[in-house]
């Protein structure tokens, strides 16, 4: 994974090469994610910047990637897991110039240049941002993955030049209207259409009424998904926090780790036994869980502890790589930022984690609560749609600040069609059933059952309740009764509903003041991300200022009656 910078001017005598000084400076303030190469691509009309961090192809696949006649140019951020079924059909059409995995990107477009991008956009499994230069054409594609996995943002500089860029930072002080590319989206200057090119079949409760899956065909389906991302030439760990997710994600890892992916597991693998990483405060859930877990799977442990002053320490450098104000957010992705920072010290640069597993199966305490299966299964859906703005971004910014790459199989499509595809009936939770039991059936006999049943901990509570405490607690003696009971007045867009959030919000603005950065950031009650229909499944939760998972613990079984 990297990072990408780009503008765009599709005027008459438009000449962007005097702006080359500017967005080289730019795209250095995303250079964390890139830190190994950087590229430059100039035209009259585009300029393509890239930061590279070299996963696949280190010695060749520099971008941005060009083809063979000089005509076409793309920065990606992201990896393509299924490139290789691409590159035979290609080639007698494209004269492929490296080993990037991403380079299928401009052989797909080549191939049929003036047809709809869409056709070969849903065909890619992989997470990437992109922008494709065609120079004959003097067009531009500019697209992001079916979920937004990769971050990308875009907007207007005051002379109508267009600007994409991984991360907002690089682009906030030069764009008004700087907002986020949607993901599964593709635009094309050609047309200046932004189309949806992502459209599953599984969207609404009647699309997938009656339909299952067995445990058999769900844990081999993820298999499939981990076994495509463990893709590259690096090496490779697992973030494993002792849940259910990450657990299974690490299982599913060692299973495949002693033979190498890229050559079809011809050969045997460079780093043959998995490494994993965990973090918490002394004595934290998640540290003791991950022991039992790493033990297991037989993976290489490194649990690491923090302490609250060094959470509270980091605070600002956090929210300026994430670039949000969220509480929750704020709150998981503190820990993880710390903890890429040690696995980039061991040589690390690519994790597999457990992000989507909660949005897919209906893995959040509320969900108890869900009164019918076609309302589970529009939960599950509206949070799919917003995880780009939670999860997604938190696990690849926070990671990603280090040059740690996240990579995440719940969130294969090929898997997420299967998870997804199964009637929600069989995903209700309540009585005898806790809540993702389909999953935990699948994985029967590979994890110790005090793992494979272990109930839902938000990350930002496993790594220690002390964490949460301690942060409200430093909000508490740092935002004054005063400054809190004027916060609309400073802050009347998304104004804070907590000292917390007060506290969070004005370390975003010293770094993105613009209306315009605020408002890329998700307003109101941020409690477990869930809607106000789910919200009204339970009026005491409903009431929580707090959007931790303690806020229903009434909903918490015992094993006995999983």
């Amino acid at each position: 994974m990297c990072s990408i910078l780009s503008v765009i001017d599709l005027r008459e005598r438009a000449d962007v090469s005097i702006l080359r000084p500017s967005a080289i400076a730019l795209s250095a303030m995303q250079r964390h994610r890139g830190p190994d190469w950087s590229g430059v691509y100039e035209h009259p009309n585009a300029l393509l910047v890239h930061e590279r961090l070299s996963i696949v192809d280190p010695a060749g696949g520099a971008q941005p990637l060009r083809s063979k006649d000089g005509q076409l140019a793309l920065a990606v951020n992201g990896e393509i897991y299924n490139h290789m079924k691409f590159r035979a059909p290609l080639a007698s059409t494209y004269a492929f110039q490296t080993g990037s995995d991403c380079e299928v990107i401009n052989a797909l477009y080549a191939r049929e240049p003036e047809g709809d991008p869409s056709d070969w956009l849903k065909r890619l499994n992989g997470m990437f941002a992109f922008v494709l230069w065609d120079a004959a054409r003097k067009r531009a594609l500019i697209s992001r993955d079916h979920m937004g996995i990769c971050p990308l943002y875009w907007g207007h500089d005051v002379d109508g030049r267009l600007w994409v860029a991984s991360e907002m930072k690089a682009i906030a002080r030069m764009c008004a209207d700087v907002s986020q590319f949607p993901p599964g989206h593709v635009f094309d200057t050609q047309t200046g259409e932004l189309t949806a090119w992502y459209a599953p079949t599984w969207r609404t409760h009647a699309d997938v009424a009656g339909q299952d899956a067995t445990p058999e065909e769900i844990r081999e389906a993820l298999e499939s998904a981990v076994h495509r991302q463990l893709m590259g030439d690096v090496p490779y760990g697992v973030l494993l926090s002792g849940g259910l997710d990450s657990s299974i994600i690490a299982a599913c890892a060692a299973r495949f780790a002693r033979k190498r992916v890229d050559d079809g597991d011809a050969s045997e693998a460079w780093w043959p036994r998995v490494h994993s990483f965990a973090i918490g405060l002394e004595g934290s859930p998640d540290l003791a869980a991950a022991e039992v877990a790493a033990r297991a799977i037989d993976s290489v442990h490194h649990g690491f502890t923090f302490t609250l002053e060094e959470g509270l320490d980091a605070l600002p450098d956090v929210i300026r790589h994430i670039e949000t104000f969220d509480v929750t957010t704020v709150r998981a992705s503190t820990p993880m930022f710390l903890l890429a920072r040690r696995i980039k010290s061991m040589g690390v640069k690519m994790v597999l984690s457990g992000e989507g597993s909660d949005e897919l199966f209906g893995g959040y305490l509320y969900f108890h609560k869900a009164p019918d299966a076609q309302s589970f299964h529009e939960e599950l859906v509206r949070k799919l749609d917003a995880l780009h703005q939670f999860d997604c971004l938190r696990a690849n910014k926070s990671m990603m600040a280090w040059g740690v790459e996240p990579r995440v199989p719940f969130l294969d499509p090929a898997f997420m069609d299967v998870a997804m595809g199964i009637d929600a009936t069989h995903k209700m939770v309540g009585g005898r059933r806790i809540e993702k039991h389909i999953l935990r059936e699948a994985f029967k006999g590979v994890l110790p059952d005090e793992i494979l049943w272990r109930q839902k901990e938000q990350f930002s509570d496993g790594v220690g309740y002390g964490w949460i405490d301690g942060l409200k607690a430093h909000a508490e003696s740092v935002v004054s009764d005063m400054q809190f009971v004027t916060a609309a007045v400073r802050f009347p867009l998304n104004t804070p509903a907590s000292k917390e959030a007060y506290l969070y919000r004005s370390l975003f603005e010293q770094v993105f003041p613009s209306a315009a950065c605020a408002a890329t950031v998700p307003g109101g009650k941020s409690i477990a991300c869930s809607s106000p229909a789910a919200l009204a499944w339970d009026a005491a939760f409903a009431a929580s200022a707090d959007p931790s998972g303690r806020a229903v613990k009434s909903v918490h079984i015992s094993r006995s009656t999983a």
